[in-house]
């Protein structure tokens, strides 16, 4: 019993002493800053969350305080925030995980500080019931927050960092909601606060969860081709060095290589190998200005003495330092030609350009006195478009979460008014977005627009640098097919908002409809009655009968009567497929569909273990159509509205959402396959014509591979030709074999699997 006590004792004096040396390299950082020193506040708020979270432990082991410290320290370090942030890290948990409330905060520790606590406490229980996502109903409740102060984000992210690189002793099924809902929602939101170290973190560990062996794949490649990298980089840079020498210029050149995550995006979205990717390597020349003033100057300088070394790409010169980008990004990018016959970018920046893109908004107000945070006009900006959005909700938290992401991912363009006012919107916007960006108005009456003195329709793609000019009218009224070509989140909104006020108005209307319909037939209206009509007419929900109602585009009759009445079974009852989301268009198939034996999770199912498709219990599965995964892909399961599993890829979009929306209803799904089944894979060919090219391909697959060739189609043209074969395989390992023996064929240039 001594014994047991003795090492309880030595087990806590050692966590002890692990905490308080935690929390005095926190201390010990912030008193580098040049924040006030509020160290009584951070002090206060520490001894406040160890007591309430003691006893407390994380799923690795350690104490549960060291969390919320560890938040604090990049809230602090890596982020640069003050004793308001620093205090409410602290106490982020303490509400949500204790018998502590925010009024309990407030009364301690101001209110400044209970509000941004309050902010990251997760809601329980979502506004819209249970079918609404919960991830995007606390992600909403963050972003009402956050208009009011922009540190409940900051300190959101913080708090995701340190989840992610802890992320380790969480189950697989765990990982992926995280990684998703961190790649879906955070790294966007880092990015567009300008935090660009902590976005490409936040990307590389969220890839590494998900596709582990495609992440260890590309680190080890970018570990063999480091030193042909370093040898191109002193190449390239010697004669820049020895130029801006020259210019007396005060400098340092960095190497900045593509992240794993970047690097497999784009190997992803082109279609090409790691081989292919041509800017893995960019060169960062960063610059101390001999007068503040005199930076931009300096900057295009510096761009003539090196464009007179090398020839750069006259498309690809980019001029973010007089125009910088909505997250407070400055730069002057330009492509040059190196000696070896690469193209590589240089990016040309002041030291204060760099601090601001690596540390985005958190860079404007690090070195400021005192612990007030004054955002630039851009953000203010950005959180004004968040406000309209949470003024007019949508029903749908993941519609509001995609409509927060439009204008989280979109790159930008300038756009002038017929005044000559400058306006940044995002990339492929069109006339309607910036009717509506200007006035809510002038996009609900937009008739057309003249674009540099050109009249254009309403859904003409804006281009930087037009001149846009919108034409109205009284008569006009948004139309539903608008949505269509709007893009930006507040058009968007807008447009749904008006479309819905409308269609409230009709469901009002056919409510009244099937009212006097009832009545002249003298029964009452009650849910059954409503219910009974939602089936025979197939539409999932009594608003949507209403609005049919209203609009005509259901009539009701005699037959209506005899189903209510129960004389007549018309034996239509509602699709099944409706329940089941995003399982595609439907298939003739459907009534041998319904019948289909397939697994259903009931109560007390353990979602952490993983789920095995076997060749026995693969048709138990449904595998919806939007990414068609394999046996062999990195995979995951998802346990849809009635309680039954699809199987999608991990990299699948559809699933993306899925993380990030409906997080506890994903599992991790493993492959058990013996190369019994066969499956549908698609290869896409590329190459020089030449005799014979054809029947070498099909010799490969047929009869080196035993592979059946299910269709072929081939084109060529001026002597290059392009074509699809599609193959019948047993998993993601033959297709990988194929494409290595196809590569060897003489003329073939490209080959990439679509699957």
């Amino acid at each position: 019993m001594d014994e047991q006590n003795n090492t309880d004792k030595a087990r806590e004096a050692a966590e002890e002493k692990l905490v308080n040396g935690a929390f005095q390299h926190l201390l010990d950082s912030y008193l580098e800053t040049r924040h006030r020193k509020k160290v009584d506040l951070i002090t206060k708020a520490f001894n406040f969350a160890k007591q309430a979270h003691k006893g407390v432990r994380r799923l690795s082991g350690e104490p549960y305080i060291m969390h919320p410290i560890e938040v604090a320290q990049i809230a602090c370090s890596e982020m640069g925030l003050g004793s308001t942030s620093i205090s409410a890290a602290l106490l982020h948990d303490v509400v949500e995980d204790t018998d502590y409330t925010v009024e309990d905060i407030e009364n301690i520790f101001g209110k400044k500080i209970a509000q941004i606590v309050d902010g990251l406490t997760k809601i329980s229980g979502g506004i819209f019931g249970e079918k609404a996502s919960a991830q995007a109903e606390n992600f909403k409740k963050l972003l009402l927050t956050m208009s009011d102060d922009i540190r409940v984000i900051l300190i959101k992210i913080c708090d995701r960092l340190h989840n992610m690189r802890t992320l380790d002793s969480q189950p697989a099924n765990k990982q992926y909601k995280i990684a998703g809902e961190t790649l879906y929602i955070y790294a966007p939101l880092a990015n567009r606060l300008g935090l660009n170290k902590i976005k490409t973190e936040l990307e590389n560990l969220s890839f590494k969860f998900e596709h582990p062996e495609e992440y260890k794949k590309i680190e080890d490649q970018l570990a063999d081709t480091q030193a042909s990298r370093e040898t191109l980089f002193a190449e390239f840079t010697t004669p820049i060095r020895e130029a801006l020498d020259k210019m007396g210029i005060e400098y340092e050149i960095k190497a900045r290589v593509k992240s794993p995550y970047s690097i497999w995006n784009k190997m992803q979205n082109k279609h090409v190998t790691f081989d292919q990717i041509y800017d893995i390597l960019a060169v960062r020349i960063i610059f101390k200005p001999k007068k503040r003033e005199e930076e931009v100057n300096e900057c295009f300088n510096i761009y003539v003495a090196i464009s007179q070394i090398y020839k750069s790409h006259p498309d690809r010169l980019r001029d973010w330092v007089n125009h910088p980008k909505a997250n407070g990004y400055q730069a002057l990018h330009v492509t040059l030609m190196s000696k070896q016959g690469r193209w590589i970018e240089v990016q040309i920046r002041s030291d204060r350009m760099d601090e601001i893109a690596e540390q985005g908004f958190a860079a404007h107000w690090k070195y400021k006195e005192g612990d007030e945070i004054t955002e630039d006009d851009e953000l203010n900006n950005w959180l004004r478009t968040i406000k309209e959005i949470l003024d007019d909700p949508q029903p749908d938290a993941m519609d509001f979460l995609d409509a927060i992401k439009l204008n989280l991912f979109a790159s930008e363009i300038f756009v002038f008014t017929p005044k000559g006012e400058i306006k940044t919107m995002p990339a492929g916007c069109t006339a309607l977005d910036f009717a509506f960006q200007i006035h809510t108005f002038l996009g609900s009456h937009c008739i057309g627009a003249k674009v540099n003195h050109k009249l254009v329709p309403l859904s003409h793609k804006l281009q930087s640098g037009d001149q846009v000019e919108i034409l109205t009218s009284n008569s006009q009224h948004v139309q539903p097919s608008w949505i269509n070509f709007a893009s930006t989140a507040k058009a968007k909104s807008k447009i749904q908002a008006i479309l819905r006020r409308e269609a409230k108005e009709i469901q009002k209307k056919g409510e009244e409809i099937l009212n006097d319909f009832l009545q002249k037939h003298s029964l009452e209206p009650n849910s059954s009655i409503i219910n009974k009509l939602c089936d025979f007419h197939e539409v999932q929900k009594p608003d949507m009968l209403f609005k049919a109602l209203g609009d005509k585009t259901i009539i009701l009759g005699d037959k209506d009567i005899d189903e209510i009445t129960g004389k007549k079974k018309q034996g239509k009852g509602a699709s099944w497929r409706k329940f089941v989301p995003f399982v595609g268009k439907d298939k003739k198939k459907g009534g041998d569909e319904k019948k289909q034996n397939y697994f259903t999770v009931k109560e007390g199912f353990n979602r952490k273990k993983p789920i095995y498709i076997t060749d026995e219990n693969i048709s138990q599965f449904i595998f919806p159509t939007c990414c068609h995964p394999i046996p062999g892909d990195d995979a995951l399961g998802f346990i849809d509205g009635m309680n039954h599993i699809e199987i999608h890829k991990r990299s699948c979009p559809v699933a993306a959402k899925l993380k990030a929306g409906f997080g506890n209803r994903i599992l991790d799904a493993k492959w058990d396959m013996h190369k019994q089944l066969f499956f549908d894979a698609t290869i896409e060919l590329k190459g020089i014509d030449r005799i014979g090219i054809l029947s070498d391909v099909t010799q490969v697959i047929s009869e080196e591979l035993n592979v059946n060739i299910h269709r072929v189609t081939l084109s060529c043209e001026e002597g290059i030709f392009d074509g699809t074969i599609e193959l019948r395989i047993h998993d993601r390992d033959d297709v990988k074999n194929i494409v290595g023996k196809l590569k060897k064929i003489d003329g073939l240039q490209e080959i990439t699997q679509i699957v």
